[in-house]
């Protein structure tokens, strides 16, 4: 992206970047950048990773997007919370955010199903915002200094910029933690028709429009939590193994990859999905890393290599799978490609039936071109049973 001028901006020292209109809430950042602006939500304190995410709408689902777990979310887009929030809306069974910063929230909703505010919403769960921030500058920051430590702050007027800073330095980083041993489910839950093809959504954080977009197409779908033995998930006898989105690193997630390469070697079809297109990588050889900001947002264009065409992707991680330590042999390859910077979003095998995706494809919020991926998968499940008989 290049680079703007930019007005509207707050003063600012250039030498320390630190922001300082005089207000009652602070987002400070571990490298020593400091905005104020108006609390509102719940009158706690936030830590986490300071992260932006450039989708429009779908605020609700943001919240309640478990891979947002242990991060503090900064909406790109100015006006938040305009058409209310209802627990229909809800991805998860809560909101996972570790706070929101906004440049302006509604007060008032204007929506027929809206049951609440994003102020009450977020006071209802404990969880504490920040709006009156310039919220492109502070993405232009994270853009130049990456995703960092920081540290969301209510009642700030008699704390300096350096106590902010000092908190910030020792917020939890997700992957530092077990985050997706906080997101997954509690227990085995089943959805959809009993005569359905059955598909096990091993849970990392799974969203509820992926379990949606199955049942809708059919299916029996069964969600197991992560470090759910192979064994366990073979005897449920699936046609079919999804490994859902989810937080943190992938490099922390050892327990999942004796399950991936069991499927892989019963040729089992396979569909990863973001978290579980890493884990995927990571049972046959490759490695992951991070990237500098992430790719959160739903205007991410990603091109099939095989065929040229391109697709608006809905995305929202902070890794990514190095493309150079794939292996060369053994029928694997490099499905699908970022156009902003490069980076793997799909993998592919000769003969194995895997899908494997980094974006979204059930979306909530974002684009839904990619929604077809849930036929492509049912298509392989339909294949595989017809090559068996």
């Amino acid at each position: 992206m290049p680079e703007q001028t930019t007005v509207d901006r707050p003063r600012a020292d250039t030498q320390t970047k630190r922001y300082r209109p005089a207000t009652d809430a602070a987002i400070a950042l571990a490298d020593g950048a400091v905005f104020r602006g108006t609390a509102f939500g719940a009158s706690v304190d936030g830590a986490g990773e300071v992260v932006f995410t450039t989708t429009m709408t779908g605020y609700q689902e943001v919240c309640t997007d478990p891979s947002f777990r242990g991060q503090i979310v900064c909406m790109t887009y100015p006006l938040i919370g305009n058409y209310g929030l209802t627990d229909a809306f809800d991805e998860s069974r809560q909101p996972w955010i570790a706070g929101l910063i906004v440049r302006e929230y509604a007060e008032q909703p204007s929506n027929y199903q809206s049951d609440e505010t994003i102020d009450h919403y977020l006071k209802r769960h404990g969880i504490p915002g920040i709006a009156a921030v310039d919220t492109r500058a502070l993405t232009r920051h994270i853009r130049s200094v990456g995703d960092t430590r920081a540290a969301l702050v209510h009642n700030t007027t008699e704390l300096s910029d350096d106590d902010l800073i000092a908190r910030a330095e020792t917020a939890p980083l997700p992957g530092e933690l077990e985050v997706v041993e906080e997101v997954r489910a509690p227990e085995i839950e089943t959805f959809g028709p009993e005569d359905g093809p059955s598909v096990v959504v091993v849970d990392c954080g799974v969203k509820r429009n992926i379990v949606r977009s199955l049942v809708e197409r059919g299916a029996r779908v069964t969600v197991v939590p992560y470090g759910t033995p192979y064994e366990q998930i073979k005897a449920l006898a699936p046609d079919g193994v999804i490994v859902s989105p989810g937080p943190g690193d992938p490099a922390n997630l050892d327990d999942g990859l004796d399950v991936v390469r069991g499927l892989l070697a019963d040729e089992t079809p396979y569909f990863g999905i973001c978290l579980g297109h890493q884990l995927l990588a990571r049972a046959i050889g490759a490695e992951t890393s991070k990237l500098k900001f992430g790719h959160r947002g739903g205007n991410q264009p990603v091109r099939d290599e095989r065929t040229g065409h391109v697709t608006i992707t809905a995305q929202n991680h902070s890794y990514q799978v190095d493309g150079a330590t794939l292996p060369t042999h053994g029928g694997w390859q490099i499905a699908l490609i970022n156009l902003n910077d490069g980076s793997v979003e799909g993998l592919a095998h000769e003969t194995l039936p895997v899908l494997s995706v980094q974006f979204h494809p059930e979306a909530a919020p974002g684009p839904r071109d990619n929604g077809k991926l849930f036929d492509q998968f049912l298509n392989l499940i339909s294949s595989r049973s017809t090559a068996t008989r």
